[in-house]
């Protein structure tokens, strides 16, 4: 295997078809369709079930679509460091962010970074903070803004804020209509529960009801606050996200979940025993900064 052939058979697998492939290649069809014939005798292994009109992935063609993106990522990645290494602090800084944080917080950091740093550039990858650190720990982003807890023994971490949740529903929802400006775990207790899908989160809310020795509902979990927000309009239940992550919504009501344990933690972070490129280095250094001026 090499760069060029992975690229190739990424291009077939997103297609599906070796003529469209071809095209978007700019090559004829039988050049590609040897390369591709020739990576399947290589790994002795057939990637595609070759129908008619089109082709399906086998579950080892599946496979190397995933690895192949990620180390065509990391080449592309090399690349854009080696030359930022020769003209200066440029390049793109990949940075995995939390679904439901408050995106403003990331707004401001790179608002006053590019003002350094002009040449700069910002790559988001969204997710829940276990994708996110998978991400991390297998080399596809180098930076991270996660939530508490995760394997502190694998990452350095700055604490960058906490936020409170909020509890999102109908707008005619008896909740929604009482005059409780906040709401507690006991308020919610028998309610259906719309939550973020992540393993610690969810345990966090298992502990929170167990404190009050009653059992959660939860009949949706969810990695996009905007599924959230959508669901819980529909009447299908509540949803529990951080306050920032709500958009405005004529439908929604939003009340705070009060509770000394339900803040969440927010943790900027880059695996240990891996030194960063220059431009990332110094953005870890910027929030460093950052955070130790906002938390003398």
């Amino acid at each position: 295997m090499n760069l060029k052939s992975l690229a190739y058979f990424v291009t077939v697998a997103e297609e599906l078809n070796i003529s469209r492939a071809a095209e978007k290649l700019n090559m004829s069809q039988p050049p590609l369709s040897a390369q591709i014939k020739n990576l399947e005798y290589d790994l002795k292994t057939e990637l595609f079930i070759r129908g008619k009109r089109q082709l399906t992935l086998t579950e080892a063609g599946q496979l190397l679509y995933r690895r192949a993106k990620e180390i065509i990522n990391i080449a592309d990645r090399a690349e854009e460091e080696i030359l930022s290494m020769s003209s200066g602090l440029t390049g793109t800084i990949s940075l995995g962010l939390v679904e439901g944080m408050d995106p403003d917080m990331i707004a401001k950091w790179f608002e006053g970074f590019i003002s350094k740093y002009p040449k700069a550039r910002l790559r988001i990858v969204d997710g829940n903070s276990d994708d996110i650190v998978e991400k991390l720990l297998s080399g596809i982003i180098n930076l991270a803004v996660i939530t508490v807890p995760y394997n502190q023994a694998l990452l350095h971490s700055v604490n960058v804020g906490t936020e409170s949740l909020s509890v999102l529903m109908s707008k005619e929802h008896p909740l929604a209509l009482s005059d409780k400006k906040c709401l507690t775990i006991e308020d919610i207790a028998k309610e259906p529960l719309i939550v973020p899908r992540r393993k610690a989160m969810i345990d966090n809310i298992y502990r929170w009801f167990r404190e009050i020795h009653k059992e959660p509902h939860i009949v949706c979990e969810v990695d996009n606050y905007l599924d959230a927000a959508a669901l819980s309009s529909r009447s299908v239940g509540i949803s529990i996200f951080p306050k920032s992550a709500h958009i405005p919504d004529d439908r929604i009501a939003i009340k705070d979940l009060t509770g000394a344990t339900t803040d969440i933690e927010y943790h900027f972070v880059w695996r240990k025993g891996h030194p960063l490129p220059t431009l990332e280095s110094t953005f870890v250094d910027y929030i460093i900064d950052i955070s130790k001026a906002e938390n003398p």
